[in-house]
């Protein structure tokens, strides 16, 4: 079906246009092609499916040390559930790992205020005192959550013993070789670390 008038070549580029749209616009459809059994295409988000709790990502994200996503994702969390004492926790945790020790803090002694008998929180307050060097405070907590703890938790011992020798010797004191561990509900331990 040539346009009268319009030499052959013209129709053939025509023709050769529509099958490319035509073979440009199947390859959007991947509907036939999501069902195939060899798995060509990611699966899609299961839209019905229940969401993973904000606090455990957060959880896993200090664990792998991204502080910033941790932040991120217990403030997710907080939309969902409002400030509880894991999460205020959560993100004075996250915020001491970015070194603002100031907020680390504030949000800390609201999470000990909040929950006055959880040991883990206890615990990383104390460590956040021992990092603006507040040794006779810290000790303090540190006795605080392993009293709480009963013993049973070796990280909280650990960083018990360190802010003790700490007090004792001021005179020489090696920031260097105290790697404090805060602790999460559930028994995983977090290691803050002094940065070059």
């Amino acid at each position: 079906m040539a346009t009268p008038g319009a030499p052959p070549c013209a129709t053939l580029r025509r023709l050769a246009l529509a099958i490319a749209a035509l073979a440009a616009m199947a390859a959007c459809d991947r509907g036939a092609t999501d069902a195939s059994p060899d798995g060509l295409f990611a699966p899609g988000v299961d839209l019905r499916a229940e969401a993973v709790d904000g606090v455990e990502v957060g959880n896993r994200l200090m664990a792998a040390e991204e502080y910033e996503l941790a932040l991120d994702a217990f403030t997710r969390a907080a939309l969902d559930q409002g400030m509880t004492p894991e999460i205020l926790s959560g993100l004075g945790t996250a915020n001491l790992g970015l070194g603002r020790l100031g907020q680390s803090e504030r949000l800390l002694r609201r999470a000990v205020e909040a929950a006055p008998d959880w040991p883990e929180a206890w615990n990383n307050l104390g460590v956040v005192l021992m990092e603006r060097g507040e040794i006779a405070e810290a000790t303090g907590v540190f006795r605080k959550a392993y009293g709480l703890d009963n013993g049973q938790s070796d990280s909280i011992r650990d960083n018990l013993r360190l802010a003790l020798a700490k007090s004792e010797n001021t005179a020489n004191n090696n920031d260097a070789n105290n790697d404090y561990k805060l602790v999460r509900r559930g028994g995983s331990d977090f290691l803050i670390r002094k940065t070059p």
